[in-house]
């Protein structure tokens, strides 16, 4: 009867502990996602609609995103789903991307699927396509490394790199690769 009673501890232990082990295991890992987290967000905001003036008191630009992070001590802002307006005398242009990421000193960073729509009429150039395009937006430049692709109503032109200064109406491309011209 020792030996029975032996067994059936020994079965009711190892059942406990198996059916518990999970138990224990998942508070582990709990801890460690926890850990991987560097920063937390100061501000979060959903459905971003913000408006920004010069000195002059017109528009500068304006931003809308799906969702806005604020990291103040680390001195940048995350957007998901931004399109940023810019606006001069000269030009309106809207640059729309996938996320992005404003840093205190005024440079942007938008990345995946970026596209720039010039919104002034007869424009030359009416589009800019490229994985990644950095903006001053002070200075209102445009600058990439990355494939870009510029079209317009009857041309198309495509390149690596890219140096736009949107005040001055200039666009340049590093490494011209090829243009397609329209007939109308």
């Amino acid at each position: 009867m020792n030996s029975a009673r032996f067994i059936l501890s020994v079965l009711f232990i190892a059942c406990m502990v198996w059916l518990w082990y999970p138990y224990f295991n998942q508070t582990n890992t709990e801890q460690a996602v926890v850990e991987d987290v560097i920063a937390k967000p100061d501000y979060t905001a959903v459905a971003l609609k913000q408006t920004a003036f010069d000195e002059q008191g017109k528009i500068s630009h304006k931003v809308t995103a799906a969702k806005m992070e604020l990291y103040q001590q680390l001195g940048f802002t995350y957007f998901e789903k931004p399109i940023f307006t810019l606006y001069n005398q000269q030009q309106t242009w809207q640059i729309n991307a996938v996320e992005a990421t404003l840093y205190e000193n005024n440079q942007l960073i938008l990345e995946g699927n970026v596209t720039a729509k010039n919104l002034t009429d007869n424009a030359m150039i009416k589009h800019i396509n490229a994985d990644n395009i950095q903006v001053d937006i002070e200075l209102q430049t445009m600058i990439s490394e990355q494939p870009v692709v510029l079209s317009g109503p009857d041309l198309k032109i495509t390149g690596r790199g890219l140096q736009a200064d949107l005040k001055a109406d200039v666009i340049e491309l590093i490494n011209h690769t090829r243009t397609i011209y329209y007939d109308q």
